[in-house]
């Protein structure tokens, strides 16, 4: 850097940023000043580098700037062997861990007797999105399967303006508006609806008809995702929940012919 006045604070200057950054003074100010510009990830990436930011400041910067970073690594969420445990001692409430794209990463026993062996089917249909509007089962298995899907596709979209330009989550959509009209349909509404406590009533073939709080816990350790709670909310509904871990999970029928390991 050329040398300048003698500094009353340590650190860079505005215009010492602007010029390691690249980018105009007047422009640079503008972005500091939070004036409506329009600014580039390739701007985002060279700011955070002159101001040797860490992963946490960086993903700031980029979710204040309504922007994906390119740099992010894809890498799939993990199921810790700790979280598995909470999974198992949460018996025999249902309980589910659940991805930022709706995925399911792992469930304990009365969670599969509930929905089905979603463990056999290929990655990408291990999506709860995907099993309401693609799996028949679930129109009979929920009470109120319109309004219950409606909230989800208006949850989801919620969620996804965190990922624009994430092309998982752009391929997800694409395949259930080929797959479901009534996806298309809820679609193309575009409701949005934030991820919050509901209570949920399903006609099990096997234990009945139950009544559940749906709870989610999230995950400090990584993005988005959560731990899904199903808690009865009464006498009866408690006797079903308990006899889910008995119940041999049905079987999901996959709709194409890729393998388990896709």
């Amino acid at each position: 850097m050329p040398p300048g006045l003698r500094r009353r604070t340590p650190g860079l200057r505005r215009e010492e940023v602007a010029l390691l950054s690249g980018i105009g003074i007047t422009w640079y100010t503008w972005l500091e000043q939070g004036r409506s510009i329009n600014v580039s990830a390739q701007v985002l990436q060279s700011v955070a580098r002159v101001l040797h930011f860490d992963a946490a400041e960086r993903a700031h910067l980029f979710a204040l700037a309504e922007l994906p970073d390119p740099e992010l690594p894809a890498a799939s969420p993990q199921v810790s062997d700790a979280t598995l445990a909470i999974l198992r001692r949460l018996e025999p409430f249902p309980a589910v861990v659940i991805g930022d794209g709706f995925e399911i990463l792992a469930g304990n026993r009365p969670h599969l007797g509930l929905i089905g062996d979603y463990t056999a089917l290929p990655r990408y249909q291990r999506n709860i999105l995907w099993l309401c509007f693609v799996d028949p089962h679930w129109r009979t298995l929920l009470h109120d399967w319109d309004d219950s899907s409606r909230r989800l596709v208006a949850k989801f979209r919620s969620d996804m303006a965190g990922h624009v330009g994430e092309p998982g989550w752009a391929e997800l959509v694409t395949m259930l508006e080929a797959r479901s009209r009534e996806f298309r349909t809820l679609w193309r509404q575009h409701e949005v609806a934030p991820m919050e406590v509901c209570v949920k009533r399903y006609r099990h073939a096997e234990v009945g008809d139950l009544t559940v709080e749906v709870s989610h816990l999230w995950l400090a350790d990584q993005r988005g995702v959560r731990l899904t709670v199903y808690t009865p909310v009464d006498a009866a509904s408690t006797r079903a929940v308990a006899r889910l871990c008995e119940v041999t999970p049905r079987q999901l029928l996959t709709t194409d012919t890729e393998t388990a390991a896709s």
